[in-house]
């Protein structure tokens, strides 16, 4: 039985963050983590994109659909194991990479075959797996995984969503941190929001100001300091009119 369900999208930079603090927890903690499915996409199937994203975030998590049907195939022919190189192969083929010189041209790049068969390949796994890329067929595992999400924590939640001692225990969405914490803060962290999460009465804390994602495809190095502040709404830089 794992120790923690995380949910994600591999094109969600807070996803990609918080799972790296996540793995360095169940390291020091020997959890095993249980990696599960959910799009951004169907999340905001019924969302007006010119309406309420920045330009490109359509085609962003449709990439990211793409790859999560590579990723249920993934499992479902090669197991959770397997699932779990993929879900780092992902991340850091796409967050951990010095940035493009042309950043609109590798956003049409992600969720093609040229970009996820080396993801693939670092993940020791077969290129076959690329033909689930246009297998919408993989779609229904990723709603239901999506749909389980949602009925855990409500609608209005994004990623990552963070099951605490599943099948029954609670779930929310978050932690959002934009800085990978050292390994002794990163343990430390996590008993602080297990104490949260297990206290009944305990449901929200959530800013929409947010320190930028530091992660090396925005240009961020160790030594850098803060990141800039921006106002995510409902997952989105857009500011509402």
């Amino acid at each position: 039985m794992a120790d923690i369900a995380f949910w994600f999208d591999p094109v969600c930079p807070f996803a990609w963050m918080t799972s790296k603090w996540v793995r360095l927890v169940a390291e020091q903690r020997e959890y095993d983590v249980e990696w599960r499915l959910i799009s951004l996409r169907l999340l905001n199937s019924h969302i007006d994109y010119d309406a309420h994203f920045p330009p490109g975030y359509e085609e962003g998590h449709r990439a990211g659909l793409r790859m999560l049907r590579v990723a249920a195939r993934t499992r479902a022919e090669h197991g959770s194991e397997a699932l779990d190189a993929l879900q780092e192969a992902f991340g850091a083929h796409i967050w951990d990479i010095d940035p493009p010189a042309d950043p609109m041209a590798h956003e049409r790049w992600l969720g093609t075959p040229d970009h996820v068969a080396p993801i693939l390949d670092r993940a020791g796994l077969p290129a076959d797996l690329l033909e689930a890329l246009d297998d919408d067929a993989w779609d229904a595992v990723i709603h239901e995984e999506t749909d389980l999400a949602l009925s855990l924590t409500g609608k209005d939640v994004g990623t990552p969503i963070i099951q605490f001692e599943p099948p029954d225990g609670v779930a929310f969405f978050g932690p959002v941190i934009s800085r990978l914490p050292a390994p002794d803060t990163a343990v430390e962290l996590w008993d602080h929001v297990i104490g949260l999460a297990r206290y009944a009465g305990f449901s929200e804390m959530k800013r929409s100001l947010r320190e930028r994602p530091q992660l090396r495809v925005w240009g961020h190095t160790d030594d850098a300091g803060a990141g800039a502040q921006e106002d995510w709404h409902g997952g989105s830089r857009r500011q509402k009119r």
